[in-house]
């Protein structure tokens, strides 16, 4: 079980993390299924539409983005296989909401980002039970 993507598509989710500072920013992983291997190949950002006070620590992404993400996904010939989010100066693990409102199918792909520089991003699956995250390592490609 990991989470393969390239550098480049690394650097855009650093890249949206930290243009989002002091806010979270979140989108979507499109990408392939091999084995237990997860490989992200495209991103669709997402505006975090949480109320503005909360958006420090938390995202909320709008249904008709994550319809538009699998439409974009579809339309390349792949599937959405990930959602990513960023914790502002805040570990790069995930929190007792994030764990709540996760799905257990996805991978999270989580960018700490510290006085508005992305450091590390970590991916995350829920487990079947939902009661708590497993971390998958993430292979980067160049």
């Amino acid at each position: 079980m990991s989470f393969t993507l390239s550098k480049v598509l690394l650097e855009q989710i650093h890249t949206h993390a930290a243009a989002s500072y002091p806010e979270e920013g979140a989108g979507f992983v499109l990408g392939r299924l091999e084995g237990e291997e997860r490989v992200g190949l495209a991103l669709h950002l997402a505006p975090n539409l949480r109320e503005q006070a909360a958006r420090a620590r938390r995202y909320l992404l709008d249904p008709r983005e994550f319809l538009r993400a699998e439409q974009a996904a579809e339309a390349k010939g792949l599937e959405l296989i990930a959602i990513f989010h960023s914790h502002p100066d805040h570990p790069n693990v995930p929190s007792e909401f994030d764990r709540e409102w996760a799905l257990p199918w996805f991978s999270y792909l989580i960018t700490s980002v510290r006085d508005g520089q992305a450091t590390e991003t970590r991916s995350w699956r829920l487990a079947d039970a939902r009661i708590q995250f497993v971390e998958e390592p993430i292979i980067l490609k160049e």
